[in-house]
């Protein structure tokens, strides 16, 4: 495929000129423009592009037709009983959207000593070729300081009362 440095005399014969440019000039963007097209349909990920735009396009407009469709074909019957809430047995009493503190200690407790046992299972699985290749006192002292560093953690929000569901102050 020729570049717009080597333009031989055949490329430059198969464009037409444009009157009132120079025709070199206007010959060699052409074939620049060509080289360029070529180039990006020629690309392995030409096709998934295509289908990329493809798809979102068509996903946009297939909703707004059905969009366009439901909001005519459906009944505009807005009565107060329909529009209620569904509930069996007494009215529903409004509660305050207050959760308590305690959630968000205990469920980031959680995550993070399960993490932490995510972390020891490959180590565990490891360990045999460790100790294989003389590395394994140095592995099960950094397996040691790890979880010693757990306890501590843990130790510390035990003494904070994170662990304490109720306050007994």
């Amino acid at each position: 495929m020729p570049t717009i440095d080597s333009v031989d005399s055949w490329a430059l014969d198969a464009v037409p000129p444009v009157q009132g440019y120079a025709p070199e000039l206007v010959r060699v963007q052409d074939l620049a423009s060509t080289q360029a097209s070529l180039i990006f349909a020629d690309h392995a990920y030409f096709g998934v592009f295509v289908l990329f735009i493809l798809s979102f396009v068509a996903f946009n407009y297939t909703l707004k037709i059905q969009r366009f469709i439901s909001r005519k074909l459906a009944k505009r019957n807005n009565e107060k009983l329909k529009m209620a809430p569904y509930e069996c047995g007494p009215v529903p009493i409004k509660q305050p959207a207050k959760i308590s503190h305690h959630f968000f200690i205990i469920a980031l407790l959680f995550v993070l000593f399960d993490i932490e046992v995510v972390f020891m299972i490959p180590w565990a699985v490891v360990y045999k070729s460790f100790v294989a290749s003389n590395m394994g006192l140095f592995v099960l002292i950094e397996m040691a300081s790890f979880v010693l560093l757990l306890v501590v953690g843990l130790i510390y929000a035990w003494k904070k009362g994170a662990l304490r569901w109720q306050n007994m102050e």
